[in-house]
């Protein structure tokens, strides 16, 4: 059995040098970056979601906080009114408040340990991919490059008084032959 096993994986390893010599580099360098481009575009996507969800607890809480104050003073009119049958209704709603309170600090919490963690992840996935980026710009330019090999870059423009100058000091090289 070993060596069928060997035979398979050196017939696999072939096969797959072969599949990766037919296809073309540069169709999977850019392939590679559309895929960390679609990244970055689902972890902004998250973030925002996560920022979304981050406000609205904050306004949740702010809500509940501003309905404790409120039974908090009617709480106080029971109790110097003698109604204790009132009161206790307002105690059910404000232990459930409470209780409402504690699981929106949990869910704010959570919230922003996934927004921390997100914002780490995609400020690392866009240093990845401009360093990718930049790597594989050569290499995809390569092909638009090697029709003008004998490219060059003027260092200035060619002024009419260069012209002018030129002219007098090929009219003198031709007077003194």
């Amino acid at each position: 059995m070993p060596l069928i096993d060997r035979i398979t994986r050196l017939f696999t390893a072939d096969v797959h040098a072969v599949l990766d010599r037919l296809e073309e580099p540069d169709a999977l360098l850019k392939q590679a970056l559309r895929e960390m481009e679609d990244e970055i575009a689902a972890c902004e996507t998250r973030i925002r979601w996560l920022m979304h969800e981050r406000d609205e607890t904050n306004r949740q809480s702010t809500d509940v906080e501003r309905e404790l104050d409120r039974i908090a003073e009617q709480l106080d009119v029971c109790f110097a009114a003698g109604e204790e049958p009132l009161a206790r209704g307002l105690l059910k709603r404000r232990l459930e408040l409470e209780r409402h309170a504690k699981r929106l600090r949990t869910r704010a919490d959570a919230t922003a340990r996934a927004l921390a963690a997100d914002e780490a992840r995609i400020a690392e996935h866009r240093r990845a991919f401009d360093a990718l980026r930049l790597r594989a710009e050569p290499l995809l330019d390569a092909p638009s490059r090697s029709y003008a090999p004998y490219a060059y870059t003027l260092d200035s423009p060619v002024t009419d008084a260069d012209v002018d100058v030129e002219l007098l000091q090929e009219k003198q090289r031709r007077s003194g032959r």
